[in-house]
């Protein structure tokens, strides 16, 4: 990319929209729709805000907020004077769950609204720095700030990875991934414009939901709809018909939901152009259902936080359901086996990804860093096989997979192929040692009207041996009202494993 030496991502997203756009709505959100210009004054206003409370170049500024334009104006105000913006969740049901993120970022100051200020002051004051707190819900526009004269390869923000183990870590990003990102995905796969309005159900703070709703909105000039809040499928239809996004980016859980909440095929979905899933694999029948359903086609990929968003997506002229597509221009691909050889086609290895959007390293975590970041290349962590047409296809976490008598099993695949029974609502496959032995065990949400027992279980048994090889279906089966997700609807395998453990 061309970017001057001297960048600031924070300033560039608004200023390129004005004046050209400064009229054109910038946000659609339940406290009222703000143009580019209103934008841009809110984001100087959050600005001075943060200098005024004594916020200086490279400190880090904990965001935990619902999406909403005080958000993005603290976001994009604190990347505007070259402080580090580092976005949390701010669905933590505990005050004690935020002194982690606190401590290892050395927050001065904490942006909070009127859901979250409460748990974040008594985590404040438990803090040893003693960070100071800011209502974005209360920040006021203010007249123009000079950007800090940051250069294109400073740092720019932090996310935190959910990671499947441990602590949360702090994934460094530079003032440069986030263009990286829009001229990729964004232009390339997306195809987005200034005639776009986009809506996303996964929160800012994630860096999924913060690229669909944020960077590539305002990079194009478009339009985006903020939800505060958890969403449900009622929640999301109605956002829909009321305010007509043409991009909706959702995670495979929540599209399976629309599809089984009742009356949902009578819903209007017209104005939706592109639909986007990722932050795990989408099954090829949740993809067919809502084809068939809606007549809209779901654009599954991956991605992650360390490389900010999608790297490998599928295209509506190039795909496979079930697939996860094939890599997005601007990125590189390898497949390597466990001897860190590249893995022949058709087999499964580690998959690695190279691209100028990736991490600059995890926040006081240098072990992990090194063992991540080989040169230019990341280990995702993910386990992938690609077919003789190029379609990169997801096995799983490299932990999350299943050897069974000396084969590698997906519980991706043993997933998608219980899904398919029409008993069966959710699903999550993992690998548990019973006397010596790894043994495959499927937790299973049943659908409202299925009779579960035994008779059940051997059927479903029986369904996934017709559908995959004879040693890929679950040795035992257990019905359950729920199964734990991250707040992207992920379903956590590694939380089922400890639990089963815990009780052996």
């Amino acid at each position: 990319m061309d970017l001057p030496d001297r960048y600031n991502v924070g300033a560039d997203l608004i200023e390129r929209n004005l004046p050209a756009r400064a009229a054109k709505i910038a946000i659609h959100s339940a406290s009222g729709d703000i143009t580019y210009a209103d934008l841009f004054q809110l984001t100087n206003g959050a600005a001075r805000a943060l200098l005024d409370l004594g916020v200086r170049r490279e400190e880090r500024v904990l965001l935990v907020g619902y999406d909403s334009p005080g958000w993005v104006a603290s976001f994009l105000g604190a990347i505007r004077i070259g402080a580090i913006p580092v976005p949390v969740n701010p669905l933590l049901q505990r005050s004690e769950d935020y002194d982690h993120y606190i401590d290892d970022s050395l927050a001065r100051l904490i942006v909070v609204d009127v859901n979250t200020g409460e748990k974040l002051q008594s985590a404040a004051g438990r803090a040893a720095s003693k960070p100071r707190l800011l209502r974005a819900d209360q920040i006021k526009p203010g007249p123009e700030i000079a950007g800090a004269p940051t250069r294109r390869d400073d740092m720019a923000f932090w996310l935190y990875s959910s990671g499947s183990t441990g602590k949360p870590k702090a994934v460094v990003h530079l003032q440069h991934d986030i263009p990286y990102t829009c001229v990729t995905y964004a232009e390339q796969v997306l195809g987005i414009t200034e005639r776009d309005t986009t809506f996303s159900t996964t929160g800012l703070f994630h860096a999924y939901g913060f690229g669909n709703n944020l960077t590539f909105p305002y990079w194009a000039g478009a339009s985006t709809v903020l939800h505060a809040g958890r969403h449900t499928p009622a929640t999301v239809l109605d956002t829909i018909e009321k305010q007509r996004p043409t991009l909706f980016f959702s995670a495979p859980t929540l599209y399976n939901a629309i599809l089984n909440f009742e009356g949902a095929k009578s819903r209007d979905l017209s104005s939706v152009r592109h639909c986007v899933a990722a932050a795990e694999a989408l099954p090829a029948e949740v993809w067919r259902r809502w084809k068939d359903t809606f007549g809209l086609t779901i654009l599954d990929g991956v991605g992650s936080t360390e490389l900010l968003h999608i790297y490998c997506s599928n295209r509506l002229d190039d795909l496979k359901p079930g697939s996860s597509g094939k890599p997005v221009p601007g990125y590189e691909l390898k497949i390597l086996d466990d001897e860190g050889k590249p893995a022949p086609k058709g087999e499964a290895g580690d998959l690695y990804v190279k691209g100028d959007s990736a991490l600059a390293l995890y926040w006081a975590q240098h072990e992990k860093s090194k063992r991540s970041i080989l040169g230019e290349w990341f280990f995702t962590g993910d386990r992938y096989r690609v077919d003789g047409d190029g379609f990169y296809w997801h096995e799983g976490r490299s932990d999350d997979m299943i050897k069974v008598s000396g084969l590698w099993v997906s519980p991706i695949e043993i997933e998608s192929a219980l899904l398919e029974h029409p008993a069966v609502a959710e699903s999550a496959v993992v690998g548990l040692s019973v006397e010596g032995f790894t043994r495959i065990k499927a937790f299973v949400i049943a659908k409202n009207d299925a009779v579960t027992g035994d008779a059940l279980v051997a059927e479903l048994q029986e369904h996934c041996k017709s559908r995959l090889q004879r040693f890929q279906y679950p040795h035992v089966i257990e019905f359950v009202a729920e199964l734990p997700k991250t707040v992207t609807g992920k379903i956590q395998r590694y939380k089922l494993r400890e639990k089963e453990t815990a009780t052996a």
